[in-house]
């Protein structure tokens, strides 16, 4: 009669885990379908953010040099005529030259870029007033 009940046991034990699996299903799903949709946005994610990195770092570069051209036709200009410009916009011209050689081109993530920046668009809106 022991082994009877030890033989009704195991079989209800295992009919147990046959519907274990069952309920477990859709967690188990659920899992696995996270699993997937987690990687897949990792490593599309990572594609993004080099795209937007590019983006972003070209914009930059090209409002970098487009101050660098004026300053230095700026520049240019006062060599050839000391009285062209103000001595105000004069100091504004030196000022953004400060600041483009000041700027962090290699360390983005240097805090002073923004202050920089806005400091280059200040004077050069501050020269173009002045023109």
């Amino acid at each position: 009669m022991a082994s009877q009940s030890s033989i009704n046991a195991g079989t209800a034990a295992s009919i147990e885990d046959i519907f274990d699996s069952s309920l477990n299903l859709e967690e188990t799903h659920f899992n696995d379908g996270f699993t997937e949709g987690y990687n897949a946005g990792l490593i599309s994610g990572k594609e993004e953010a080099k795209q937007v990195g590019l983006k972003f770092g070209f914009q930059v570069g090209e409002e970098l040099g487009f101050y660098r051209g004026c300053v230095d036709v700026w520049n240019s200009a006062i060599e050839v005529d000391s009285t062209r410009f103000s001595s105000r916009v004069q100091k504004n011209i030196k000022q953004m030259d400060e600041l483009l050689k000041k700027y962090p081109i290699l360390d983005p993530e240097d805090e002073n870029t923004q202050e920089i920046m806005d400091g280059l668009r200040l004077k050069f809106r501050a020269n173009t007033i002045e023109f």
